[in-house]
């Protein structure tokens, strides 16, 4: 496995799906809530939802520091299984 392709490969498809992730945000919300409601064991998110302009900076901002982060965690996955694979 080398380390940087895997952290490529990771950082990618964290970012793609950030992107779907978002998009279903803009174009759905009440459903997209709904979702997330399910997804969380009933936990209710209504009330942490306040009505604000979508910001395509902290769209970016935030899509940055995911694939940041999943980058290293690629990179790291990559180097332990290779280590652990000896």
């Amino acid at each position: 496995m080398r380390p940087l392709r895997t952290g490529v490969a990771l950082a990618a498809t964290v970012g793609g799906f950030y992107v779907l992730c978002t998009v279903a945000w803009i174009l759905v919300p009440a459903t997209f809530l709904d979702l997330m409601n399910n997804l969380f064991h009933g936990m209710d998110f209504t009330a942490m939802v306040s009505p604000r302009l979508f910001s395509l900076f902290g769209f970016f901002k935030a899509l940055l520091v995911l694939s940041t982060w999943a980058l290293l965690a690629g990179m790291f996955f990559s180097w332990l299984h290779n280590r652990l694979e000896r």
